[in-house]
């Protein structure tokens, strides 16, 4: 139930058809485990918290430094040097104190994962490169996770929603992670609106998997230019020989 407090923070979701109160309910019994607290992390942390998910879980190993406040709009002067998930806390928690959060300071690994997603309902990859994400894709494959995945490049980026054995993985799209001397991510530009506006959309899609509502991008790429400001959708077909969710997929995971 509903307390007059949560009908009121919420009335705006209240007002909707597709949520309501039996919507909203929903929402505070759900659980979310964000993957990166940088640049996608921010917008998806501060609007799942905002939409009452009931229980976050943020990991990220690493530190605010000052490069990171271009774009990573959780943290700000005042949290240089400290862990971005202690951060993030201290800014959540000021949004919405009915939100119980869980922070891991710890790098993903195949050792670590399935434990790290295995309480959560749904899994947002908000990583900075491809090693991360063909993990993750694989741990929620494994796990039984629905996970919104995004990417991002200069002016550009990409989502996708997968669901386990029902739709099209990370790994139908993009058959395995190129070399890292080959990786562009971290040696190109980055504009800084792209990742609030990519992580909005995992939020988005996180949200309405939730209420059961609307069409998740679930077969489906989504790219995104800002610069010319092109969004496209891209059909992605379920490989039935998927090295990964294929009918002799993955078994164990690995790091790559």
């Amino acid at each position: 139930m509903l307390s007059e407090e949560d009908k009121f923070r919420y009335t705006r979701h209240l007002m909707l058809d597709e949520v309501g109160e039996a919507g909203q309910e929903k929402l505070m019994q759900s659980s979310v485990l964000i993957i990166g607290a940088g640049g996608l992390g921010s917008p998806n942390a501060f609007y799942l918290t905002a939409a009452g998910i009931g229980r976050i879980g943020l990991v990220d190993f690493d530190k605010v430094d000052l490069s990171n406040l271009q774009r990573q709009i959780l943290h700000n002067m005042g949290d240089l040097d400290n862990f971005k998930v202690d951060s993030a806390l201290q800014k959540l928690q000021n949004i919405n104190d009915k939100t119980k959060f869980d922070i891991y300071k710890e790098k993903i690994s195949a050792s670590n994962i399935l434990d790290l997603i295995a309480p959560y309902d749904f899994i947002i990859d908000a990583t900075d490169n491809f090693a991360a994400k063909f993990l993750i894709n694989d741990a929620c494959i494994l796990g039984s996770k629905p996970l919104a995945h995004s990417g991002i490049y200069k002016f550009c980026g990409q989502a996708m929603t997968i669901l386990p054995k029902e739709s099209a993985c990370f790994a139908c799209a993009f058959e395995a992670p190129p070399p890292k001397e080959l990786n562009p991510i971290f040696k190109a530009g980055l504009f800084g609106v792209i990742p609030g506006v990519l992580g909005c959309i995992q939020a988005s899609e996180a949200i309405k998997y939730f209420l059961n509502t609307g069409d998740l991008l679930l077969n489906t790429l989504l790219s995104v230019d800002l610069k010319h400001m092109i969004f496209r959708k891209i059909d992605i077909k379920r490989n039935p020989n998927c090295r990964i969710c294929g009918e002799n997929g993955i078994k164990k995971l690995i790091d790559y």
